[in-house]
């Protein structure tokens, strides 16, 4: 079973977390920051990832640095749990709709950290969440899993809409990213023959 546990102590966050590739979609997640305890709960569910995380911030000076330490600790989480990526698909993509919202979301399994963003969200923050911390979590997860990210809004208007088709879209692209592929299981999916 491809699984992980890991803790990121800094002078701003405390971060403890277990992450398992193999799961039903089960989480028990408390950041302190409630917007993104809901959309990791999202990406978690449907990925298809069992996740358990605990993050204890200076959110009495904002939440930038709790969200961007959480996706460099789930990035890290990500990329030992597969492993050096043998058998896996590599790749994933999905168009994923939420209600006027729809966003493509890609990814490449590559060894190399990279984000392209391009969600447009209108309002500058959604409850007491900075919207532009978006963008520093997806960041923060590439650069640490050493994967390739893209993110692009084809449409959408509602903030709350666009940033949680984009969750769902990136745990849905992961989970077929990282999965099996059937007659591949020996094989490590590069002529350079290592990705991670």
């Amino acid at each position: 079973m491809r699984k992980t546990a890991l803790e990121r102590k800094t002078a701003e966050t405390d971060i403890r977390l277990t992450l398992a590739l193999e799961g039903e979609g089960r989480t028990q997640i408390q950041t302190g920051v409630g917007f993104l305890d809901h959309m990791l709960n999202l990406w978690a569910s449907h990925a298809g990832f069992n996740l358990e995380l605990t993050c204890q911030g200076d959110t009495a000076v904002d939440d930038h640095h709790s969200v961007e330490d959480i996706g460099i600790a789930l990035g890290d989480a990500f990329r030992k749990a597969l492993g050096d990526a043998r058998g896996i698909r590599r790749y994933g993509s999905i168009l994923l709709p939420m209600d006027e919202a729809l966003v493509l979301a890609a990814v490449d399994i590559s060894g190399r950290g990279f984000l392209r963003y391009g969600l447009s969200i209108p309002a500058q923050k959604v409850g007491a969440f900075d919207t532009e911390l978006t963008e520093e979590f997806f960041q923060a997860f590439s650069r640490s899993a050493a994967i390739t990210v893209h993110l692009r809004q084809l449409d959408g208007t509602n903030s709350h809409h666009i940033i949680e088709a984009a969750f769902k879209g990136f745990g849905r692209a992961l989970a077929m990213a990282c999965a099996a592929d059937p007659g591949q299981a020996d094989r490590i999916p590069s002529t350079k023959g290592v990705l991670l």
